[in-house]
């Protein structure tokens, strides 16, 4: 009797749609065709059944290394759509007003300089300033290896305590900045019906010369039945922004609906960001003592100004090892 796992046919063509592994099922196919029709030939042959039984064996060896092959690329792309090499990383303001924002804009800085270190793109999509310079809301797009497996562990509400320059009375403030990292997949698990979506064009600011100030480049997509708004200015062209705005649009549609599943209200979507009130932190930020404590892990980490400056490679690792 055969040991090896004979395909059947639904399964097969699975694997012949799938251009990764076409060419091993055709392979695959061509085998069994053939160990089949060896089998036929022997069957009323005794003198040929211990010649074609050697011929199974072998047709089969094949057929398991192929099977096997076809698994691991399989596996490996479905590792890589749970784990996307890209990922949307938004941070935003919370309590503290002025302060909070000039945090926000540090939050972002960290995570750049952390993507430089792990050699990956990281590309403003839309950024909202406040008076002095910090970020009412940020969005940026994160591309290279394990980008949103690694950063993952990052979304919720951040805390900072520390005495602001703009404080003359040297009163320590504690203020909030929340983070969201949105995992976007080449196949987004939610499709977008044309007319649940209204969109509107607008001129990017900021630099970027003649094209930015006559053209309007600038991309707001607004999601009907959620109120889901989402904008992408970073781009030169009108057509880059609304595929933009539309692949972060699907990413927050997707996360609705892995709420939903999970039994949560789709109004109580605060898994990430939660209202980012003083309370609700993942981790505090204290300048005073030199300190970075992770509530999750229940772990404190010194020299705050190496970590804001984006080694936060330790801090994330050590997230990773109870993930």
């Amino acid at each position: 009797m055969s040991n090896v796992m004979v395909l059947d046919a639904h399964t097969l063509a699975d694997y012949k749609a799938n251009p990764k592994t076409a060419y091993l099922a055709a392979e695959y196919e061509r085998l069994e065709k053939e160990k089949q029709e060896a089998l036929s030939v022997a069957a009323d042959d005794a003198a040929l059944r211990a010649l074609v039984e050697e011929e199974r064996i072998s047709f089969e060896r094949q057929q398991a290394e192929l099977l096997a092959e076809m698994e691991r690329i399989l596996s490996r792309e479905h590792e890589e759509e749970a784990l996307p090499s890209e990922a949307i990383l938004e941070v935003r303001a919370g309590a503290g007003g002025e302060e909070a924002a000039i945090f926000a804009r540090e939050l972002a800085l960290m995570y750049q300089r952390f993507a430089e270190r792990e050699g990956w793109e990281f590309v403003p999509v839309d950024e909202s300033e406040s008076e002095l310079g910090g970020y009412k809301q940020a969005v940026f797009d994160v591309r290279g290896r394990d980008a949103y497996a690694k950063l993952r562990h990052e979304r919720g509400v951040h805390r900072v305590q520390r005495v602001p320059a703009t404080e003359k009375s040297g009163r320590i403030h504690t203020s909030t900045a929340s983070v969201a990292v949105l995992p976007i997949r080449k196949k987004p698990a939610v499709v977008i019906s044309p007319a649940d979506i209204e969109m509107e064009f607008s001129r990017a600011g900021g630099a970027g010369g003649q094209n930015v100030n006559k053209v309007e480049t600038a991309v707001r997509v607004i999601h009907k039945p959620t109120g889901i708004d989402v904008r992408s200015t970073s781009e030169r062209s009108q057509l880059r922004n609304r595929e933009k705005a539309l692949a972060i649009l699907a990413a927050k549609l997707s996360e609705l609906a892995e709420e939903s599943h999970s039994s949560e209200s789709a109004a109580e979507r605060r898994q990430q960001i939660g209202s980012a009130e003083r309370s609700e932190k993942i981790r505090t930020y204290n300048f005073l003592q030199d300190r970075v404590t992770d509530h999750r892990l229940k772990k404190s980490w010194h020299s705050i100004e190496r970590i804001m400056d984006g080694d936060i490679a330790p801090l994330i690792e050590a997230l990773e090892a109870i993930a």
